[in-house]
């Protein structure tokens, strides 16, 4: 079956742009000495997370307590959580991931949800490993750098958690306009991050573990000192918002989605089946406002993605085109994280050809299980 056998819209996987990307990404943390524990909320995909160990990555960061399970059930060694958890529920959760898998890390960065996690984890008697979550700019989760041995100091009245050492997200370098900009994103997340290791190192403190990272900062920081593990997530995938800063080329943008068009109401409007549903509304994040349109229709640089409505997208067209009610078009999403989570399963291509189904079996909420 080709691709334009398929019913539309649909969200499609370039088998071999993908394995490009995680060939390229892997090599070069190979050859910096790196390792690779990539951010799986981007794919949501057991199969997914198992192509990325073929290829070189050791472990994983994941955005739900689903994707940390998965990936522990699946056999992962190393398997971190991206973010603090408060309530009983989630920390029962985070108990039992600290008992299956040795190798399983939380990210704190106060106090409060420590000592929670700290009772859960004596009530079942279990150690859980955690790094300390430092700000390197995005003024999110994190210590202050300047701060960080203060709070690992008090940290230590936390008998049943076990310091591994620290990690940050630069994921402030999404306001980067254009490749130019992207260099002091990277200094931040390097200068801060040698603030904290230099100071809990001063201070006694091994780390075992300083992980950072994101798509856009990776070739930047690649080669610091510091940085041990990196966690990139769009990268797999890649998107128009990294066409945007040179992170990727159009070729290296492996998911796309599918659409026809099916009516031409004006001369300058187009109007395809894909909408908010397929393509989502990002435009950038933290104050980017540099993309244009909800999507890069490919090879058809004539139009822009407008506006969107649930399942319709409008094409403005600038100049002459040869596209036509009944023609397929393939449109890069702005951002593809949020286009993977909108389906359960990615057609799987090479080239024009239908490969395989690739399904999406990590997205959702498993709390409906203990419902």
């Amino acid at each position: 079956m080709t691709i334009h056998e398929l019913q539309t819209p649909a969200i499609l996987l370039n088998l071999d742009y993908m394995e490009h990307n995680l060939k390229k990404y892997c090599d070069a943390a190979a050859k910096s000495g790196k390792q690779i524990w990539p951010m799986i909320k981007t794919h949501k995909s057991t199969e997914l997370a198992r192509l990325q160990t073929e290829y070189g990555c050791t472990g994983f960061l994941c955005g739900t307590l689903d994707e940390a399970e998965a990936m522990a059930a699946d056999g992962a060694k190393d398997v971190m959580y991206a973010y603090p958890v408060s309530t009983e529920v989630s920390i029962a959760r985070v108990v039992k991931l600290a008992k299956a898998c040795s190798g399983f890390i939380i990210r704190i960065d106060g106090l409060d949800a420590a000592r929670a996690i700290d009772a859960g984890a004596k009530a079942a008697d279990v150690r859980v490993n955690y790094t300390i979550i430092v700000d390197s700019g995005l003024h999110r989760f994190g210590v202050k750098p300047e701060k960080v041995v203060e709070f690992a100091d008090e940290m230590k009245q936390f008998k049943n958690l076990v310091f591994k050492g620290i990690s940050t997200h630069p994921g402030h370098v999404y306001g980067a306009s254009c490749e130019a900009e992207v260099g002091k994103y990277v200094e931040d997340e390097v200068k801060n991050t040698a603030v904290a290791v230099d100071a809990l190192r001063n201070a006694g403190y091994e780390l075992e573990i300083v992980s950072s990272g994101s798509t856009p900062t990776f070739w930047g920081a690649l080669d610091d000192k510091n940085i041990q593990v990196y966690h990139p997530g769009n990268y797999i995938f890649n998107d128009a918002i990294q066409l945007s800063t040179n992170t990727a080329v159009e070729e290296e943008c492996a998911l796309y989605i599918l659409a026809s068009v099916i009516s031409h109401p004006s001369e300058d409007l187009y109007i395809c089946d894909a909408g908010a549903k397929c393509l989502g509304l990002d435009q950038g994040a933290h104050g980017n406002n540099s993309i244009k349109g909800f999507g890069v229709v490919k090879g058809h640089p004539e139009f822009t993605v407008y506006s969107l409505s649930e399942e319709v997208g409008k094409f403005h067209l600038e100049g002459n085109t040869d596209l036509k009610v009944g023609d397929k078009v393939l449109i890069i999403p702005n951002h593809s994280c949020s286009s993977a989570n909108l389906t359960s399963y990615y057609v799987g291509v090479r080239g024009e050809e239908v490969d395989h189904l690739v399904h999406v079996d990590i997205r959702g909420n498993s709390g409906k299980k203990n419902v």
